[in-house]
């Protein structure tokens, strides 16, 4: 079987929860390429749809799945090769571009919802509930104090990881820092979570006293997931699917 995956990409690189659900299903002899629509203007959409025709023409796959609603739209346009669509939250959180993924979701051959809200919300398919999964070999429970140790943390601060890059709107960093700032009696280091590889976001779930997610919405977000996997403590708003995990 050949997967063509359709995503967006702001810098040439793909998203980790992409990448690494690829990565999973490649193991099982599954031959996979990527097409990346680089940007997040609608001209970025159009202009991709040329190199979409080349790469179904040359490459021919036999489905394509194409992450969020946009590129969803995008793909299902062409009607040779049939399209799985993964809704992850954005698309379906944002009132205009919700209008647009509910078009696609009715063009698409299958829908699926990273979780059951999104579900709710989303469509008039019916569509499956699969959140994206956490790599247990990589995001596992070690010593805090060894993690600490490699990342040279001091023993007298409390650290917390914030659960993205601080000028991320949707993440709600205000509330962050309001609520460190009202925190009395300790020394407190909030770790904004950008420029991390992998491993080091694994090392830092690990050494940090608590993960905050303050976001205004979400999907299923993969931070608590990956969390939730190194036992660290976490806070969060009830966003997404984070109730139920």
């Amino acid at each position: 079987m050949k997967i063509l995956i359709l995503c967006r990409s702001k810098s040439g690189r793909i998203s980790p929860y992409i990448k690494e659900q690829v990565d999973s299903i490649m193991t099982f002899g599954i031959n996979v390429e990527y097409l990346l629509i680089r940007g997040k203007s609608p001209f970025s959409y159009l202009s991709s749809y040329p190199l979409l025709l080349k790469k179904v023409k040359d490459y021919n796959p036999d489905i394509i799945h194409a992450h969020y609603g946009l590129c969803g739209l995008l793909a299902s346009i062409q009607r040779k090769i049939p399209v799985v669509i993964t809704f992850h939250g954005s698309d379906i959180n944002n009132s205009v571009v919700r209008k647009i993924s509910k078009i696609a979701a009715t063009l698409s051959k299958a829908n699926i919802y990273v979780s059951s809200k999104l579900a709710q919300v989303s469509s008039n398919r019916a569509g499956v509930i699969i959140p994206c999964g956490v790599n247990f070999d990589q995001f596992r429970p070690i010593e805090n104090s060894e993690a600490r140790k490699m990342l040279h943390f001091e023993q007298n601060i409390k650290y917390i990881l914030f659960s993205s890059s601080f000028r991320h709107k949707v993440k709600n960093y205000s509330l962050a820092k309001e609520a460190v700032t009202k925190t009395q009696g300790y020394k407190i280091e909030l770790i904004e979570l950008k420029g991390f590889d992998r491993d080091q976001v694994a090392h830092l779930l690990n050494a940090a006293d608590l993960a905050l997610m303050t976001s205004y919405s979400e999907g299923s977000p993969q931070f608590i997931k990956e969390a939730l996997a190194c036992n660290c403590p976490i806070i969060s708003t009830n966003v997404g699917d984070v109730q139920e995990l």
